[in-house]
């Protein structure tokens, strides 16, 4: 299974991530995981790397996505089973509007081409309120979104999804959804893409 989770930051795509990778456990299935897209990588670096990567100028944080990008579609290759966050349409978004202001994101589309054709595209969304919410009781070490910025991210989320070449796609809105039931959710509607 080789999946890609996206959405707006607090919709729960770590939840699902972290739950497939215990199922795959239960299971005897390795996912390769990287669900450090988001700048900076809360899965592999220590606290002062995380402090660094934050602190990098706009023109290297650019390029280190960029390459980044480019790696992980060769791991989408190499690995049957592979769970990325957030990925290409994560940095998109976020790049353009909080690592490198009025920057320019790579062409995405370009990167999908290279994909392997039986990658699933999972969409999570949330209401407004709900990601408010969220951000309000549980907030995030390094939080990246602003309070503000909400209901058009969760715009920019849907037409990149939308607009995205990969045919296998899920979308599950969790707004009134248990983190529980959310592994579950995905485990039913990514059935019709089982090979």
């Amino acid at each position: 299974m080789r999946v890609i989770v996206v959405g707006c930051e607090y919709t729960g795509v770590t939840t699902l991530i972290e739950g497939l990778m215990d199922w795959g456990h239960e299971r005897d299935i390795n996912h390769h995981l990287d669900d450090h897209f988001t700048i900076p990588d809360r899965q592999h670096l220590a606290p002062e790397d995380r402090e660094t990567m934050a602190n990098l100028s706009p023109a290297l944080k650019e390029r280190f996505q960029r390459m980044q990008l480019v790696y992980h579609i060769r791991l989408m290759h190499r690995f049957d089973h592979i769970l990325l966050g957030g990925f290409h349409i994560e940095e998109a978004i976020y790049g353009p509007l909080y690592y490198y202001p009025g920057g320019v994101a790579s062409e995405i589309r370009q990167y999908e081409e290279e994909m392997p054709k039986n990658a699933i595209l999972v969409h999570l969304t949330a209401s407004a309120e709900v990601v408010q919410k969220r951000m309000e009781t549980d907030p995030h070490e390094y939080s990246l979104i602003r309070k503000a910025d909400i209901p058009m991210l969760l715009d920019r989320f849907q037409e990149e999804f939308d607009a995205s070449l990969i045919p296998n796609k899920i979308q599950i809105d969790t707004s009134d959804l248990a983190p529980e039931a959310l592994l579950q959710t995905f485990l039913s509607e990514s059935a019709q893409f089982a090979e």
